[in-house]
């Protein structure tokens, strides 16, 4: 089997025949020679305006791969196999606490290893906790274990389900991961977009088949289950407490909780988990119509194509980097608060991204603070001034009113793709003045980049302040604490940075706890 790198036919084609066309032309085939194509990667060329491109990297069986293989486009393939071994182990009681992406995968796979896992998550089960969010964008009575944080499938539940990494996986772990997605549930698509993604109401569908399966093979799940309290004895943890009443015992702990775990944090500092403060960022979503969007990135073939995204940074005078974070196209921003008295917001899309607007977080990096606790606390005073602004709702503004430091009175051409309520405000206000300078320079810099972007009836709301955690729990190259047998994984332990990036984590820690019986 070989491998084709950077085929290109025209967005307005039809891509299957152009790519068959394409390759009898340039590497003299007949159609007997092409036994089987498969797609390995798909991109879009969008650089000339005036001809937008797919481009594939394929894999073909074809009947004479030595005539072909001296093309330098062409190579010989290899499928990148995730290997699991199928270990006789001893039964031990491994608990995980959280039911995100990494606390699923690490599940998932001890489960196929014969391992019986037990997870514990705050939160309720999937179907539930959709209950409970959407009374929550309709009311505003806030769920404190169980919302658009906390639950099932994690914060990646209701988001845009973007599956993209930056990691060079020589593992196929990453390949794994979107394999096992496609198994429960998710379109074959995601195997090959350069930019893959499930949407928000299919996940919620794969999230809930994992779980099924990981029962069918012995795992356990215990929802509205919160780690309280655990005790310690010859740097082993030895029981767990949950919901401040129940205690169990456990062999080895995996910590897969999320970044908005504030509690958990605390009670880990209390038991002398080593801990220290990292970097991370704050900022407000931007929405755009999605169509402006299509138009600045894709030109006259904006109509052939799917919603468009966008990724832009730059480095204000002040020395902030500004970036954009977490883009959904065709998206809703959603309230996405976790304390009483605190507003955070997020963004998140659908399978088919049909909102009518696109958003983005516009955020400015926050360097580590001195003190272990001084980001949480910087988070949380800014949500609370967002609250405060928008009296418990999401507070708004026109973009042209923030940057003239001015009160909004009415929408224009973009109207709000929210879930939750909100409601005009000062905007210009909520983030310190270093940080609004370095926005408001970002703009017009983004603007030469994507012309429009600058759109003073794009709306911008607030705030939007857990992008990473900005605690790292320490752990050893056996992802191992200070504590032994104690697991910090995903992105609250501060390992990752997203979905996959949770889920690679979540395998990478199942494996060296059976590593260690192989």
């Amino acid at each position: 089997m070989i491998r084709i790198n950077g085929v290109k036919v025209l967005v307005t084609s039809s891509p299957k025949a152009d790519l068959e066309n394409k390759l009898r032309k340039k590497y003299s085939l007949s159609s007997k020679e092409i036994e089987t194509l498969k797609i390995l990667k798909r991109s879009i060329d969008a650089r000339n305006k005036k001809q937008v491109f797919y481009v594939y990297d394929l894999a073909l069986h074809v009947q004479n791969e030595k005539k072909l293989l001296k093309f330098q486009e062409v190579s010989l393939y290899q499928k990148k196999e995730y290997k699991i071994k199928n270990n006789a182990i001893k039964e031990e009681k491994i608990v995980i606490v959280g039911a995100g992406p990494a606390g699923l995968f690490a599940a998932y796979l001890l489960a196929l290893k014969g391992v019986k896992p037990i997870v514990i998550e705050r939160g309720e089960d999937v179907d539930s906790r959709v209950e409970t969010v959407e009374h929550f964008f309709l009311t505003g009575d806030l769920q404190r274990e169980s919302n658009v944080h906390f639950g099932e499938g994690g914060a990646g539940t209701f988001s845009d389900g973007k599956l993209n990494t930056l990691v060079h996986d020589m593992t196929g772990r990453n390949q794994f991961v979107l394999e096992t997605f496609v198994k429960f549930g998710a379109n074959e698509e995601i195997l090959y977009d350069y930019k893959p993604h499930i949407g928000t109401d299919v996940l919620r569908i794969v999230v809930k088949n994992m779980r099924e399966y990981i029962k069918s093979l012995g795992g356990k799940f215990y929802f509205n289950t919160c780690l309280t309290d655990f005790k310690i004895e010859e740097n082993r943890v030895k029981e767990i407490e949950v919901n401040h009443k129940s205690w169990m015992s456990v062999d080895r702990l995996v910590l897969a909780i999320g970044h908005s775990a504030r509690d958990t944090f605390s009670l880990l500092h209390k038991k002398n988990v080593k801990m220290e403060p990292k970097a991370f960022a704050i900022g407000l979503r931007v929405e755009h119509l999605q169509s402006k969007i299509n138009e600045m990135q894709y030109g006259k073939f904006a109509s052939f194509l799917p919603p468009a995204s966008y990724k832009l940074t730059y480095q204000a005078k002040n020395g902030h980097g500004v970036y954009s974070f977490c883009m959904c196209p065709g998206g809703y921003v959603v309230n996405a608060s976790s304390e009483e008295g605190c507003l955070v917001v997020n963004g998140m899309s659908n399978a088919r991204r049909e909102s009518q607007n696109a958003n983005s977080a516009i955020v400015v990096t926050v360097p580590k603070s001195k003190d272990l606790f001084g980001g949480v606390e910087f988070q949380r005073s800014l949500e609370k001034e967002a609250y405060a602004l928008g009296k418990g709702d999401i507070p708004v503004q026109l973009l042209g009113d923030y940057l003239k430091k001015r009160e909004s009175v009415a929408f224009k051409s973009v109207i709000p793709s929210m879930k939750g309520k909100y409601i005009f405000a000062k905007l210009h206000e909520l983030l310190p003045p270093e940080y609004n300078e370095a926005i408001r320079e970002a703009f017009q810099a983004f603007d030469q980049k994507m012309p429009g972007f600058n759109d003073e009836e794009a709306i911008l709301s607030g705030i939007e302040s857990r992008t990473s955690s900005p605690i790292r729990i320490a752990r050893d190259d056996a992802f191992q604490a200070n504590i032994f047998n104690l697991y910090p994984c995903g992105e609250g332990a501060g390992y990752a940075g997203g979905i996959m990036t949770s889920a690679i984590d979540g395998l990478k820690v199942a494996e060296e706890i059976t590593k260690k019986r192989e």
